[in-house]
């Protein structure tokens, strides 16, 4: 299965350009599905209302379904459930349960909805394309990395050893005078983490990319040089750049000729910024696009670009220790500066920024077992050096 995740600045139309990818898709013979949160745009590129969180998408095209997820109403059923689940701790603490009708969805509540509905559509098996009209890029990029995010923080809070503490919970209660958290908030957490992990792995798909939608302006190039560094970072690979809105050159408007010469100035350097990556034209119909069939004139050509079989992780060990005495954790950054850049290690852990992009990531095996000497970046790939600590490192002739 294919999942194309469309996303750029504000502004940009990548909602429309999301329709005309699913489109484009569902024309060239795959079952395709278009998932969105904006109310109103899809009906009018479409010219069909997506069914509000329903779990039955409605038919825009042949081939082309579309669902509209409601954020709001997710959130609503989430919560009470969940209060539902940890009543005895709710109680515990003198806490009044919420009613439905007094509930409002909170900042963040999209992103959950939006994973949700991914997962539930990939479970389905109903679809070869997916296409997701995401949010603007820098919450695309966040939402993207909050599986494997809330994922270690339900690890910190609840270590594996919670097994244990169950066990001895009773004996706890007598010695404390008071109850322990409740069994159902124990299964509350692990329900979150077999969620969160079945997220994350249609995240790190390998059919998963993102194609970037921005229009030809004179910050275009620098904007997406940003978005693609955090990209990368998490491991998501660029498949494609839209440019949208390109007016007809030549023409003898001195007004048009001269927005259309910087469009193509713009238009050079996102091709020049991005050599490795599609970057398609899409012509200015003069209006926002009305129906199926004006949406079709947008977009020819394939809808999803071809991917390797594979998706290994993109932080890759090198092994110089008989050449240099040092291993080498390679972590590709296409994109990246040195001025945005910042490493940090904590403990068995790395901290890598990019800009206003932060991963963690726990070292493998052999690393932690050495000292970070020294990184750089070289060709777009943060190169992280590490030596090993002559107490932690296996002497020569002795098993690891």
């Amino acid at each position: 299965m294919r999942t194309v995740l469309v996303t750029g600045p504000g502004g940009a139309g990548r909602t429309t350009l999301a329709a005309a990818t699913a489109l484009a898709g569902a024309r060239q013979g795959a079952r395709t599905l278009l998932l969105t949160t904006q109310s109103s745009a899809p009906e009018a590129v479409l010219g069909a209302r997506p069914g509000v969180d329903a779990p039955a998408p409605i038919a825009a095209a042949p081939g082309l379904h579309a669902r509209r997820i409601d954020p709001a109403d997710r959130f609503r059923q989430e919560f009470l459930s969940f209060q539902e689940r940890a009543g005895a701790a709710l109680d515990l603490l003198g806490a009044a349960p919420l009613d439905e009708d007094e509930l409002t969805e909170l900042p963040g509540s999209e992103a959950f909805a939006l994973l949700h509905a991914l997962r539930t559509a990939h479970a389905s098996g109903d679809w070869e394309l997916l296409v997701v009209d995401a949010p603007p890029a820098a919450e695309t990029i966040r939402l993207l990395a909050l599986p494997a995010q809330v994922r270690r923080y339900l690890r910190r809070l609840l270590p594996p050893e919670r097994q244990a503490a169950r066990a001895l919970r009773p004996v706890l209660a007598q010695l404390a005078g008071v109850p322990m958290p409740a069994q159902k908030l124990y299964e509350a957490a692990e329900r979150w983490e077999r969620e969160l992990a079945a997220v994350q792995r249609v995240v790190d798909a390998p059919g998963t990319s993102v194609r970037l939608v921005t229009e030809a302006g004179p910050v275009a190039a620098a904007t997406l040089r940003t978005l693609r560094a955090g990209l990368a970072l998490h491991g998501r690979r660029t498949d494609g750049v839209l440019v949208n809105r390109l007016l007809p050159t030549g023409s003898a408007d001195p007004f048009l000729a001269g927005l259309s010469g910087s469009q193509q100035s713009a238009l050079k350097a996102l091709r020049d910024e991005f050599p490795d990556v599609p970057v398609r034209e899409v012509r200015h119909l003069g209006r926002d696009p009305q129906g199926i069939d004006e949406l079709g004139e947008l977009l020819d050509g394939p809808a999803t670009a071809d991917l390797p079989a594979d998706h290994p992780d993109p932080w890759t060990v090198e092994d110089r220790l008989a050449a240099d005495g040092i291993l080498v954790w390679r972590v590709p950054l296409p994109g990246a500066r040195r001025e945005g850049l910042g490493l940090v290690r904590r403990g068995d852990e790395i901290v890598v920024s990019v800009g206003r992009f932060r991963r963690i990531r726990t070292l493998p095996s052999a690393l932690r077992r050495c000292t970070v000497s020294g990184a750089g970046l070289r060709d777009g790939v943060l190169e992280i050096r590490f030596t090993p600590d002559p107490d932690l490192w296996p002497r020569s002739g002795t098993s690891d």
